[in-house]
């Protein structure tokens, strides 16, 4: 994914993008890859010196991140990256239980050829990939699965769950081990596409939703026994606990 220099580059090429947009992009590429951690304060003046424009369009950018949830703003103590808590992690895959299979299902009817390709090539892992890569491409292979759903408003919906899949996956826990076994069970569901088999192609993603939520629960379990650091950016308590 690109730097925040790489994407003030390339808008500065096309000359077309406003310094809230610059900024906007760049903090939510940060949040979304935990390069700014869940629960971090963030200075409206570090931010404005570090991306070399001025406190207007840094404030514009929080209030656009606030709306969508990623920012909160707290009394007395500015901004803050809104902390993942496991209430959060279990809404997120109640969610995708419910549309992923819709999606699936619709994709077995409506999968365009370009589309069932892209699936077919993101299936294919690479040796050595690093693991932000990794991730990038079990996310990506859900958002086109989405977008050949044919329903674009499905598609939408899902795609902000998976922003929010990425923060998760971003966060530090060892999940390196679940990312690899999706590749597997991505063709699976892949050929049923294939064959237009939309019964079995929602069975699947049924299957891979609930699997992908038990390791992931369990990978949390884990960082909260051990010496790392994610047990202290998944929040424990529900929102709005103490």
């Amino acid at each position: 994914m690109p730097s925040y220099r790489q994407v003030m580059d390339e808008d500065a090429a096309e000359g077309s993008s406003s310094a809230t947009d610059k900024a906007y992009r760049v903090l939510r590429d940060e949040i979304l890859r935990c390069a700014l951690k869940p629960g971090s304060r963030i200075v409206e003046g570090e931010l404005a010196e570090r991306l070399g424009m001025s406190k207007t369009p840094i404030k514009k950018a929080l209030g656009m991140l606030v709306h969508e949830g990623f920012v909160e703003v707290r009394p007395r103590h500015g901004y803050r990256v809104t902390e993942i808590t496991l209430a959060d992690v279990q809404e997120i895959y109640q969610l995708r239980q419910i549309l992923e299979p819709a999606a699936a299902e619709l994709a077995a009817a409506n999968a365009t050829p370009e589309q069932l390709q892209s699936l077919r090539m993101l299936v294919e892992s690479q040796p050595d990939e690093a693991h932000e890569d990794k991730v990038a491409r079990v996310l990506k292979f859900h958002e086109v699965l989405a977008a050949a759903s044919g329903n674009a408003r499905l598609s939408a919906t899902l795609g902000s769950l998976l922003d929010e899949m990425q923060r998760l996956m971003s966060i530090g826990l060892d999940i390196d081990e679940s990312i690899s076994h999706h590749a597997d069970e991505h063709r699976e569901l892949v050929d049923a596409l294939l064959k237009g088999n939309h019964h079995t192609a929602r069975k699947i993603a049924e299957q891979q939703v609930e699997t992908g939520r038990m390791r992931m629960f369990d990978a949390i379990l884990a960082s909260l026994t051990s010496a790392g650091g994610a047990a202290d950016s998944v929040v424990l308590q529900p929102r709005g606990g103490g």
